[in-house]
């Protein structure tokens, strides 16, 4: 898996992911690019407008379902992890992101 071996240019922190969850998260972020390329494709067929509005409802609950499974991984593992390490302000970083997901 190469992607475990890469620093990620953008990140403060990285995340060593199993395998199963890593193949998981990968998988649906195919899925969800497969369903981007389909409204794309609508768009460019000019399909109409509330059949394309369908597919994008479906693509925005595959992400938030991708944002559930990543946010439950999260805190059961590097929110746990650190919270038993002493370093508190990880949930101060928990509270933040929740505060953005919830927009």
């Amino acid at each position: 898996m190469e992607s475990k071996e890469k620093k990620c240019p953008d990140c403060r922190r990285i995340k060593e992911r199993s395998e199963k969850e890593y193949k998981l998260l990968i998988n649906r972020l195919n899925r969800i690019e497969g369903q981007i390329r389909g409204i794309k494709g609508m768009v460019e067929r000019n399909a109409y407008c509330p059949d394309i509005l369908i597919q994008v409802a479906a693509a925005n609950a595959a992400l938030n379902a991708f944002n559930k499974e990543l946010l439950t991984n999260h805190i059961k593992t590097c929110v746990a992890d650190d919270i038993r390490s002493g370093k508190d302000e990880t949930i101060d970083e928990l509270v933040a992101v929740l505060q953005k997901l919830m927009k």
